[in-house]
């Protein structure tokens, strides 16, 4: 009979350790918050997911910066989408080996990620880490672009996308909150 109670007992404990070695995983993994933001909403958005993950932040920049002018700017990033071109970038991210997981975050352009994205994803071997996508767009959902950075990062894992409207309003905070816990960052 003790036997089977230190066994009961074993088992339950070690039951236990394991859901709370899985509960505080995320609390041990190294975070970045990279995010390609024209606008702004984008960038609302990773400093809402910084805030609450405490990860690092990183703004994905184009070292020649898009035209100011609308109509100017709109035929540029079209013909970038058409082409799949790479813009160059301003920086990188230093170190990106130690970081476990990607919040990777930006606006939706014609369905899709903005070729900065598919830029910064070509820069780095992301094998073996987990990308959490996030964007913001005008109506119409985040259409392929998380078909798209599968086909970028295929050596990653890629979990739930969270996708806004604009900056996600008033209850931005919330609705992150419990994408955070969905995607399992944060505990239930």
């Amino acid at each position: 009979m003790k036997r089977i109670l230190f066994l009961v007992l074993s088992l339950f404990s070690l039951g236990a350790r394991m859901e709370l070695n899985a509960q505080n995983q995320a609390g041990t993994k190294k975070i970045l918050v990279a995010y390609f933001s024209q606008t702004g909403n984008t960038r609302e958005l990773a400093r809402q997911i910084q805030r609450q993950t405490g990860g690092d932040l990183f703004e994905i920049e184009c070292a020649v910066p898009y035209p100011r002018n609308y109509d100017a700017f709109v035929e540029q990033a079209q013909q970038e989408q058409r082409q799949r071109a790479r813009p160059a970038l301003k920086t990188r991210v230093p170190d990106m080996e130690k970081y476990d997981i990607i919040f990777l975050g930006h606006p939706i352009w014609w369905s899709s990620i903005p070729m900065p994205v598919a830029s910064f994803l070509a820069e780095y071997d992301l094998s073996g880490k987990t990308i959490i996508p996030f964007c913001s767009h005008g109506g119409g959902g985040p259409g392929r672009s998380r078909s798209v950075i599968a086909e970028l990062a295929p050596r990653a894992a890629l979990a739930e996308t969270l996708a806004l409207r604009a900056s996600g309003g008033a209850s931005l905070p919330e609705a992150i909150s419990a994408w955070l816990r969905k995607n399992g960052v944060r505990e239930q």
